[in-house]
């Protein structure tokens, strides 16, 4: 009889960290110690606290082991699993706010208090490829109900109830763009689930995948009955192959369960579902290239109207929708349209999964109410900047969005919000960013990105984008010039209004918030010639102080220009700025703070 359960962190940043060895070591230890009939060791999806992997959580214990080393297995089996006392140093623990006290608890812990996980519900507490752990969880009970107390429109309605808008970025309302397909005459009609996740730092869908697939199934069936689909696809990025892999077995278990194919739960439904491997291109994330992909063609955007809900994959009607969004639906039939909306603010309603990175303490994946602020998820929930830094910006919505500042953290987080406030929702990319980084540069790194995944196809985003990225590249080697900053507002505006497709409007965003935001770091750049964070290296210059140097040579010595000059012992060592290649390792090299960059 099992007693006990240990969840093994099986996402990809934790398989990155041998947490496959780990589960390996784990079965292994137990068989020696007689425990393998007692103790029951399952991989999981990710946890969300990404920072603290590879993560280990026992249960009914509720201890949550953080950094675990394949190493540490034998003794966390021998001394927890079983002499039942837990290893207290490899335990993650907060302080009780009031107290002081430890908190070992799992569901107590501060990056877990202010979240309400219902699209991550499962994630890191079934097994993804185990079907019956799923159906455990009330898994398909949605489905059940649709098929069997529901008609299509009932179940559209419900979804207009509830308020659920898109969680890819555009936050469209979901039972509207259901209408509008079910609305459309034909027979032929199909579904879409979008996990062509490109924003740099996203990984919100990948985790969904990873952890929880047949949630995105289960949502992806109920899409179908609605709209009188019976044939869907899944585009994911090839780039995700732990999600593929998951994916792939979850539809076959639920092909052998009766869940997908002819006559689901005897209703006469029919619903097949086909993956398809996207090459990892950013513009795919838009319906109408995505689209062209899945039919063989190159993924381009085309002009709407007609929208896909008219004339979409195959020339057919089609509804599309991203991972995050469809994990909800199971959720919201199950427990009801009345439920879900009375989570979040007005106009935004339910939860939100963010990915959080940068220069941030708890890096991970949240999920939280609309409505919640953004001092909330960085402070409360993410813990902070690292080292003591100043926090500077957030960036929101990734290459798409723009980036908020102190004055903005008061915000509450919904969709009408964020743009009000400079920025976007996004598909839910956070990245924090503290006073060691260059707003410029931040600026140069989304245009730098956009210029290499545009599909070229309009002139706005071919050639705007990349005159955009030459002003800034100009700008951050010193030969920038004052007018620029209204050639490339001016510009921005332009491909605003102009670019085909999503990308191409929404590429000069992050131009415009820092220049609003950080409109003195440019002029600094073009003014002073200077990198007031010290990131440019065109704008740099190394020096050392006299008065500091100890003649000990090592700057010298790790040099790898040959840019530095003295005589150890006698004379004080001289950087030769002609030389300098900026790579600050005469910085790093000194143990005496004599190097400065100025």
């Amino acid at each position: 009889m099992i007693r006990t359960n240990v969840l093994c962190c099986a996402g990809t940043g934790c398989s990155a960290s041998e947490s496959a060895v780990i589960y390996d070591n784990f079965n292994k230890e137990l068989k020696k110690l007689g425990l393998e009939n007692e103790v029951k060791v399952v991989k999981t999806g990710c946890f969300g606290l990404c920072q603290k992997g590879p993560i280990v959580a026992i249960y009914p214990d509720k201890v949550f082991y953080a950094h675990v080393k394949p190493s540490d297995v034998e003794r966390i089996v021998s001394e927890h699993l079983y002499k039942g006392r837990p290893v207290k140093e490899l335990e993650l623990s907060d302080e009780d706010r009031l107290t002081g006290e430890k908190i070992l608890d799992i569901d107590k812990i501060k990056f877990y208090e202010k979240q309400m996980r219902i699209a991550l519900r499962n994630c890191g507490k079934i097994n993804p490829e185990d079907i019956g752990e799923y159906i455990a969880m009330d898994g398909y009970a949605a489905l059940g109900k649709v098929l069997t107390e529901m008609t299509p429109q009932q179940v559209i309605d419900e979804m207009k109830a509830s308020g659920l808008r898109g969680r890819g970025g555009a936050g469209f309302p979901t039972g509207v763009k259901w209408q509008f397909e079910k609305d459309q005459p034909g027979d032929e009609k199909y579904v879409i689930c979008n996990a062509d996740e490109g924003d740099p730092g996203a990984f919100m869908d990948r985790s969904i995948l990873e952890g929880d697939p047949h949630a995105v199934i289960e949502g992806m069936a109920i899409m179908a009955y609605a709209v009188g689909a019976h044939k869907g696809y899944i585009y994911i990025r090839a780039e995700y192959p732990i999600a593929v892999h998951r994916l792939k077995i979850a539809i076959n278990q639920a092909k052998e369960y009766g869940l997908l194919g002819n006559d689901i739960f005897g209703s006469g439904f029919n619903f097949d579902l086909e993956i398809r491997l996207g090459a990892g291109a950013f513009v795919c994330g838009e319906e109408t290239a995505l689209i062209a992909s899945i039919e063989g063609q190159r993924g381009m955007p085309r002009p709407k109207p007609p929208f896909p809900a008219v004339h979409g994959v195959w020339g057919k009607p089609t509804s599309i929708n991203n991972v995050e969004t469809l994990a909800n639906v199971a959720q919201i039939i199950y427990r009801g349209a009345d439920w879900y909306s009375s989570i979040g603010t007005e106009k935004s309603k339910g939860t939100k999964v963010f990915a959080l990175g940068g220069k941030i303490k708890n890096t991970g994946l949240v999920e939280i109410p609309m409505g919640t602020t953004l001092r909330e998820i960085i402070y409360e929930i993410g813990g902070g900047c690292p080292n003591n830094k100043e926090f500077k910006a957030v960036q929101t919505g990734g290459p798409s969005g723009g980036c908020l500042t102190e004055r903005e953290l008061d915000t509450p987080i919904d969709y009408d919000n964020l743009v009000q406030a400079g920025s976007m929702m996004g598909s839910g990319g956070m990245i924090v960013l503290d006073e060691d980084n260059c707003m410029v540069d931040v600026a140069k790194f989304y245009m730098e990105f956009i210029v290499e995944e545009s599909c070229g196809k309009c002139t706005p985003c071919r050639v705007g984008t990349k005159r955009l990225l030459e002003m800034l590249t100009k700008i951050t080697e010193g030969e920038g010039t004052l007018e620029m900053l209204d050639e490339m507002e001016a510009l921005c505006e332009e491909i605003k209004d102009t670019a085909l497709c999503g990308l191409g409007q929404t590429a000069p965003n992050p131009i415009l918030s820092t220049l609003s935001h950080f409109r003195d770091e440019y002029i600094a750049h073009i003014v002073d010639k200077k990198c007031p964070a010290g990131v440019c290296k065109a704008l740099l210059t190394y020096h050392i102080d006299p008065d500091k140097c100890k003649k000990c040579s090592m700057c010298a010595r790790n040099c790898p220009a040959g840019a530095i000059t003295g005589v150890p012992g006698k004379q004080p060592y001289v950087i030769d700025t002609a030389k300098c290649i900026k790579c600050g390792s005469c910085i790093t090299s000194c143990r005496f703070g004599a190097v400065e960059r100025i």
